[in-house]
């Protein structure tokens, strides 16, 4: 399996990361960190997370910085309540044009792990604090893609669903396509146990690549690891794949780890755009 170099960019105040890959493509992109904010521990400090019982005005005001500093308009910021699922949202106009958007994606009953888009300076978010953030990125059509990988969803192939949605929306060929894997949990933390190991046996036939033997019934799995060879089986080429390796558990005084500091944790916000 290949992988690209990956050359990072950090800003402090607030805190995020860009890829360097990818200044060239039409697109804005940011992974949040922790630093850089207002909230007080545990939550220090740019905890972008209004539900985790952090304080509001701190929550808003750490927003506040980080949409700032990105130049980006909150009534363009579109996110989804992530359940862990398979599902993708296609942004289009007609959604984009509906009464209290995008307000209304969290207030329906309607859930996504992923979502695609084809109009310019919507910025499709993420939250996360030990899943995968993972942008798609078609310059030709060009498109954009934000995904949510956990265990559940990474096994369920929330990946190649995204990939598959942007295909059959836009016409995007993935071998066009550039992919960005953001801060999250990684084989070095991820201990899981048989009711993790079977799901992923039965939905991948390379299952053991991804996964290091940690004692009777127990393994290392590398969510990263699974989701780059999910989008090189779907044609990704491996040169235009860029990984940013950070562990988001080994790294917890840079970003929110629910594994590291649960139950009190903040969350990251990553979020993409078309410019």
């Amino acid at each position: 399996m290949g992988r690209a170099d990956t050359g990072i960019r950090e800003s402090t105040e607030p805190g995020f990361l860009q890829i360097r890959s990818l200044e060239h493509l039409p697109i804005r992109h940011a992974f949040s960190t922790r630093k850089g904010g207002a909230s007080a521990p545990p939550y220090h400090s740019l905890n972008l997370g209004l539900s985790v019982g952090d304080d509001p005005a701190a929550v808003r005001e750490n927003r506040r910085r980080y949409f700032s500093a990105l130049g980006l308009d909150p009534s363009r910021l579109v996110r989804v309540r992530q359940v862990h699922g398979s599902d993708v949202l296609v942004v289009d106009q007609t959604l984009a044009g509906r009464e209290r958007f995008p307000r209304l994606l969290l207030d329906g009953d309607d859930s996504y792990d992923a979502m695609v888009t084809d109009i310019p300076h919507l910025n499709l978010a993420i939250s996360t604090a030990d899943c995968l953030p993972i942008f798609l990125v078609d310059p030709r059509r060009p498109a954009v893609g934000a995904v949510h990988a956990g265990w559940r969803s990474s096994v369920k192939g929330i990946a190649r669903h995204t990939l598959r949605k942007m295909r059959e929306a836009y016409g995007t060929d993935p071998s066009e396509c550039y992919a960005a894997v953001g801060p999250g949990i990684r084989g070095c933390c991820y201990e899981v146990d048989e009711p993790v190991i079977t799901p992923l046996q039965r939905a991948w036939s390379q299952w053991q690549a991804c996964v290091k033997p940690a004692g009777e019934a127990r393994w290392m799995l590398d969510l990263a690891q699974l989701n780059i060879a999910i989008l090189e089986e779907e044609g990704l080429r491996p040169d235009r794949i860029f990984d940013t390796s950070l562990c988001t558990v080994c790294r917890s005084d840079l970003f929110y780890s629910y594994r590291a500091e649960r139950p009190e944790t903040g969350r990251m916000i990553s979020l993409i755009a078309l410019m």
